[in-house]
């Protein structure tokens, strides 16, 4: 087992939203999220995360995410940890790996096992509130956190089954996102397309004309020693979070493209949080000529970076928290340090 990263980092994520739906809202007719008072788009930390879980699933062939449907249906977390659990009940040999460095918890399973006549009837028996040796079953969670499923090394999950009660907090984790340009709406009809035998429903389909979305982020080293999440992890999260965003095949989630991704990770012992949100150090207007409303792409916004610079070269010359910084552009994203 590897060990988990010694450095907490905090980030900055940016990306565009081009006539499309960034995150739907179900309580206004699944427009655009929006704060109306000042016009900005917004895009919660649970669609970004689900970007990233799907592209995971589809880059890897191992059982990687967890947070997912089981085979074809929607499940609860709850449903798809007893799922996984009859699963490494019956594949020959996954105990023995779960239980390696343990080998009286190995011990517990197998006689539970042999009692029972299959994997439905192991799982009554270890999630019975009669079950006195519910630390084998902590001790078979850890396995499955960090050794199978990496989006909840990465984000968390919290479980409430009998006997595997337990929160994993996250290490990694997103504020919701804003955009930092006024975004107008696009509103059409348009055909639903999903069809009721000779019928079909009219509906709005609601988009923005153009959205620059930011997100401030943070690595959080100590609560990686619970999850497990290693240096390979994070350098998964930094592939995944740049290249899911473009990758989703739904109709209305096209034309979205990562513009920005900044890490400033820190030497060992500085916690993450020491500049507060890093959307504060960038400024963005229209540029001479365009108005707020006429805002259609990115060459239409200045975009000025100035502040975050020079936070950055102020403590390479005096406070030295930073070990670091990480930057990734898109190729009309003109910044460096």
């Amino acid at each position: 087992m590897k060990p988990s990263i010694t450095n907490s980092s905090d980030f900055l994520f940016v990306y565009e939203a081009i006539q499309c739906n960034p995150n739907g809202d179900p309580d206004q007719e699944n427009k655009p999220r929006m704060d109306y008072d000042t016009k900005t788009n917004l895009v919660t930390d649970t669609r970004i995360k689900r970007f990233i879980r799907d592209y995971l699933k589809a880059s890897n062939n191992d059982e990687v995410v967890f947070v997912d449907m089981e085979g074809d249906s929607k499940v609860s977390v709850d449903s798809k940890l007893k799922a996984v659990i009859k699963r490494t009940i019956e594949n020959e040999g996954e105990l023995e790996r779960a239980f390696a460095n343990n080998p009286e918890a190995l011990i517990v399973y197998k006689e539970v096992i042999s009692k029972e006549k299959d994997a439905e009837g192991v799982w009554k028996v270890i999630t019975d509130k009669k079950f006195k040796q519910k630390e084998v079953n902590y001790e078979l969670l850890a396995y499955l956190v960090k050794e199978k499923f990496l989006d909840i090394r990465m984000f968390g999950s919290a479980f409430a089954v009998g006997g595997f009660t337990k929160a994993y907090t996250g290490p990694i984790q997103l504020n919701w996102g804003y955009s930092f340009n006024k975004v107008e709406l696009i509103d059409s009809s348009s055909i639903v397309t999903i069809m009721n035998d000779d019928s079909s429903t009219f509906g709005k389909d609601y988009r923005v004309h153009y959205s620059l979305l930011g997100f401030n982020g943070t690595i959080n080293a100590p609560a990686a020693k619970t999850t497990g999440l290693t240096q390979d992890d994070v350098l998964e999260f930094r592939k995944a979070i740049w290249e899911s965003i473009p990758a989703s095949p739904t109709r209305s989630k096209l034309n979205q493209y990562p513009k920005l991704y900044l890490e400033i990770v820190y030497n060992e012992g500085v916690s993450n949080g020491q500049f507060g949100d890093l959307r504060n150090f960038v400024e963005t207007e229209p540029k001479e000529g365009v108005t707020d409303k006429q805002v259609r792409k990115f060459k239409d916004l200045s975009i000025d970076l100035t502040a975050l610079k020079s936070l950055i070269a102020h403590d390479k010359n005096g406070e030295h928290k930073i070990k670091e910084v990480i930057i990734k552009t898109s190729a009309d994203f003109d910044f460096s340090l």
